[in-house]
């Protein structure tokens, strides 16, 4: 698989996934020290549950991007500073995960409120899912340098009524499932949270000495199984 068909497929997975919502949101994957391919918008756009390598292009990291007749996303700061910013990135997903957009509204912090159910998931709220307190289209890089100084050195940042940003390192081909998945495991957090708060429950964090007997699975069945699953899921 290319690199633009591992984004358009993670493309057609985040709207598998209910990360996205109808045209919004996009992926971005380093091509090289100063180029990447990202996620655009063509003449004849319907959605990104309908992507195909055809909309993902090569862009650079500064200056002015040539994509015509497709148009690169308004949010195209948020990878540019984010990959510019930290050279161990390999690829950014920015979503709109209704849930995820409530729960930033609670302006509480996401707890890792169960174990074994999403070990990924729990391990990832324990390190700390940090919030950037704007809900602004990130469309200058004055403003995604804003938004990556929230992010620090974590994978995962909420957009306060906006959305989500996860980050990845490492190999193409790990990467962005990597991100995808880590965008996943945060929204299955937020929804079950909600839940809990609607059904008049008080989440909580499990207890320190469950969460030390969660073991590390691996990425062999965390990232490669799950991956084939949910590809499995959006091309079938």
């Amino acid at each position: 698989m290319t690199g633009a068909e591992s984004v358009a497929a993670a493309c057609r997975v985040l709207a598998a996934t209910g990360l996205v919502e109808h045209v919004l949101g996009h992926i971005s994957l380093r091509t090289g020290q100063d180029r990447m391919l990202v996620r655009c918008r063509g003449p004849q756009e319907s959605g990104l549950a309908w992507t195909t390598a055809r909309d993902v292009l090569e862009v650079p990291l500064a200056g002015p991007p040539d994509v015509a007749p497709w148009s690169v996303p308004n949010e195209l700061p948020i990878h540019r500073v984010l990959l510019r910013r930290r050279p161990e990135l390999t690829a950014v997903v920015h979503a709109h995960p209704p849930a995820v957009v409530a729960y930033s509204l609670l302006d509480r912090p996401l707890l890792p409120v169960y174990g074994a159910y999403d070990i990924p998931g729990a391990a990832l709220a324990a390190g700390g899912v940090p919030v950037w307190p704007r809900a602004a289209l990130v469309r200058t890089d004055a403003l995604a340098e804003q938004l990556a100084d929230a992010l620090g050195d974590r994978p995962v940042v909420l957009l306060r009524g906006h959305g989500l940003v996860s980050v990845a390192g490492g190999p193409a081909e790990t990467a962005v499932p990597q991100a995808v998945l880590q965008a996943l495991a945060v929204d299955t957090l937020a929804r079950t949270t909600l839940a809990v708060l609607q059904a008049g429950g008080t989440p909580r964090a499990i207890d320190d000495a469950d969460l030390a007997e969660l073991p590390d699975l691996g990425a062999g069945f965390t990232v490669e199984t799950m991956w084939r699953h949910l590809l499995r899921r959006v091309d079938t």
